[in-house]
């Protein structure tokens, strides 16, 4: 057998059965020979007789103050392990038993409960080893009264099965790229899934399949968010462009790839350009977006559509629920603006981020990248494109526009405030196009949130349209005024968590404290007035750790995205305020990219218990805007660097081997959860047109798909290409406006 052969029959025994006699992990769990190895808290003296091990229990205190267990175990992660014993107790009495880190801090692989009867009780159980270093069995047994609990016929053996988690990472090539390509002068990595702790040697192929490059990959061990053992192939050093390269090893080969400098170029107009077929209240044109995406008007009023253009609140009754003492009885024009995901609700929230996101990205170009396209007219596909209109303001202003028509009139109560949202009163169900949908629209209450973001938004698109369309920029910062004095009078008008109603999501939010950060921060970034300085000094986020590795930001937590727009844009802060934004982005971009150093598939993205939150996709991008922030400010390397490789992980170069953006790579999601790109449901209508980013592997199970289909699935598995996957596979604006963010940079970032 070849040297490659050797190398892939052990890399393969990840997906063969295991031996017909698994070897026992347990020394003499039969406690007849004297040989085993358990061991007993202080206070307690274990006795071998019979065949059985057993200890005196004492009375009361704490659960963990009276163990038995023994140590040493070695368990291979991403194989199945069954664990049995036979526990005798008297009295009878529920025994905890738990397999875990033998080490501080003691994480949990395993947690059982079984009965211990006077009579010996059998039990036996199957667990996913997901712990790479040394574990323990233990049984806990204080916290009861006093007895006898004895143990008989211990085993832990390998089924020689493989976790679901682990073969749901193994589909798909063995050798995971970023399917869109590499740049040049950057890094240039990739993540082999192999069981084995040997390097393995590889072959970088030209599209002609002749082989231009050679090396050994790097056992990086085993990923617990993948679920699978792994290795990295580490190719910096080629830098010649082209297209069709693949890595290869014996009979594994990657998915073909590029390299070159101008690989996001396409993406930034498709990302971009991804907003219009999203935009509510007007004639999606074939001519612009394509035939499969022209439509009518959604929201327009129109039969059977009742429309967006008078819109009343909440019924009284209904409102009551909700929001007790509020009720209104005028109607808004609230047409326009960009459906949220893909329903048809309009939320303030997410709608002010991402507005605000993209034209941050316009500033950025104009600031740190002098002839950026991103700062041009006619860079994407819209109905503005050549009015002498940057593209990118044009779309943006289809939101602000919308966010405006929110707005509580003057005269009635609460003027000034901003409604949270607008949407359904009831749930429409794919396929279902804009214009057909039948069910009446409801104003919900105006909330503290909305109206600070609508703040914060108004004042920085005030700033940016300036030069552009001064009656326009007048127009919006009158608006962020009354917004800050409205929310500042009601600062304790919040979005319930949960409505009860169907027809549209809550996006709740118990603490309004970083919405009024983000609106300080751009008032005072657009008009230089003190007053909003020493609202921003006297905030506690001001010198506050913003920026966390689980997120940077989001909608609900806006305090990261202020402290970037401030670090990047604050020229008028005094300086040693400049340089305290400045460190506090630069500090965490360093830390960011130690992390990313020590993830296999290149992530940056470190959420609590590496459990992957709703919209980890879009929460890696606000990662990867901070360490691009990082690189405008200090012109490290670095930073850059780690933004490319950032993006390898979206593009591919994952546990699921997909590429996330729709229309980029070999494999990539077509069925996100859309109510008219909804091919999957009707073919005649379809998919999600390209540059669509989904959402992303989604731990915690919110659709059906996921509930019957995911269970046992490693974080970064926890994904499903399903139109009703929404928890893992939606589209949103608040997922395309970081892709259109981070596009942009990395095509000017050359």
């Amino acid at each position: 057998m070849s040297r490659f052969g050797i190398v892939h029959a052990a890399i393969a025994a990840l997906f063969l059965p295991g031996p017909a006699v698994a070897a026992e992990l347990i020394a003499d769990g039969h406690f007849e020979k004297g040989q085993d190895t358990f061991w007993a808290s202080d206070g307690l003296t274990l006795e071998r007789e019979g065949g059985r091990l057993c200890v005196e229990t004492q009375s009361g205190g704490e659960v963990w103050r009276q163990i038995i267990g023994v140590n040493g175990l070695r368990l291979v992660p991403g194989r199945i392990y069954r664990l049995s014993l036979r526990v005798a107790a008297k009295p009878a009495r529920a025994i905890a038993a738990r397999v875990q880190r033998a080490a501080d801090p003691w994480t949990s692989v395993a947690e059982f409960t079984t009965v211990g009867s006077p009579g010996g009780s059998p039990f036996s159980v199957e667990f996913e080893a997901i712990e790479p270093d040394e574990v323990q069995f233990v049984l806990p047994l204080g916290g009861e009264e006093a007895g006898r609990v004895c143990l008989d016929d211990v085993s832990l053996v390998a089924t020689g099965a493989v976790s679901q988690a682990a073969r749901r990472a193994s589909e798909g090539p063995a050798i995971r790229v970023n399917q869109l390509g590499y740049f040049t002068a950057g890094p240039k990595r990739a993540t082999f899934i192999a069981d084995t702790k040997h390097p393995i040697d590889f072959q970088l192929l030209d599209a002609r399949d002749k082989v231009v490059g050679k090396g050994k990959t790097q056992p990086s061990g085993f990923d617990p968010t993948a679920g699978v053992e792994t290795q990295v192939a580490d190719f910096s050093s080629f830098a010649t462009a082209g297209d069709g390269y693949r890595l290869v090893s014996g009979d594994w080969a990657s998915d073909r790839f590029s390299i070159g400098d101008d690989l996001y170029d396409r993406l930034r107009v498709d990302a971009l350009s991804w907003f219009y077929p999203q935009r509510s209240g007007i004639e999606i044109k074939a001519s612009i977006a394509g035939k499969a995406y022209a439509r009518s008007a959604g929201h327009v009023g129109v039969a059977p559509n009742q429309g967006d253009k008078a819109v009343p609140c909440l019924d009284s009754k209904q409102a009551a629920t909700l929001y007790s003492g509020w009720s209104c009885s005028y109607r808004l024009d609230v047409s326009g603006g960009w459906y949220d995901a893909g329903d048809h609700g309009k939320y303030a929230v997410t709608g002010a981020l991402s507005a605000a996101q993209l034209l941050a990205a316009y500033e950025r170009g104009h600031v740190y990248a002098a002839g950026s396209p991103v700062t041009r007219d006619g860079l994407s596909r819209i109905p503005e494109s050549g009015n002498g209109m940057p593209d990118i303001l044009d779309e943006a202003r289809w939101e602000l526009e919308f966010l405006l028509r929110m707005m509580v009139p003057d005269g009635e109560p609460l003027a000034g405030m901003v409604h949270h949202k607008v949407h359904d009163t009831a749930w429409t169900e794919a396929p279902m196009l804009p214009s057909d949908d039948p069910q009446p629209r409801a104003l919900h209450r105006p909330s503290t949130a909305a109206t600070l973001d609508v703040a914060a938004v108004t004042a920085q698109g005030a700033r940016l349209f300036a030069d552009q369309n001064p009656t326009f920029s007048a127009r919006l910062l009158a608006a962020a005024r009354k917004a800050w004095v409205a929310a500042n009078a009601n600062p304790a008008l919040l979005a319930p968590k949960s409505d009860g109603l169907a027809g549209g999501g809550d996006y709740d939010d118990d603490s309004t404290s970083d919405e009024l950060f983000w609106a300080a921060t751009e008032l005072y970034l657009t008009t230089g007035d003190e007053a909003y300085l020493k609202v921003l000094r006297a905030s506690p986020l001001w010198t506050a750790d913003t920026l966390s590795s689980g997120g940077a930001f989001d909608w609900r937590n806006v305090a990261g995205f202020a402290r970037l727009q401030l670090a990047l844009f604050g020229t008028g802060l005094p300086d040693d305020d400049r340089e305290l934004m400045r460190d506090a982005v630069v500090s965490t971009a360093r830390h960011f990219l130690s992390l990313q150093q020590a993830e296999p598939f290149g992530v940056v993205y470190r959420p609590a218990g590496r459990r992957y939150d709703w919209g980890s996709n879009q929460l890696m991008l606000q990662n990867i805007i901070v360490m691009s922030a990082a690189f405008d400010l200090s012109g490290e390397k670095g930073f850059l660097d780690g933004v490319r490789e950032g993006m390898d992980y979206i593009l591919g170069r994952n546990a699921m081997a997909l590429s996330y953006v729709t229309g980029y790579g070999a494999r990539a999601p077509r069925n996100q959860h859309s109510r008219w790109y909804a091919h999957q449901r009707d073919p005649q209508l379809p998919g999600p047109p390209a540059g669509s980013l989904a959402g992303g592997p989604n731990s915690t199970f919110v659709d059906d798909v996921a509930r019957q289909h995911l269970k046992g699935c490693a974080p970064q598995t926890c994904y499903a290409d399903d139109i009703e996957a929404y928890g893992s596979n939606e589209i949103a604006i608040n997922w395309n406006a970081p892709l259109v963010y981070v596009a942009s940079f990395l095509a000017d970032a050359r």
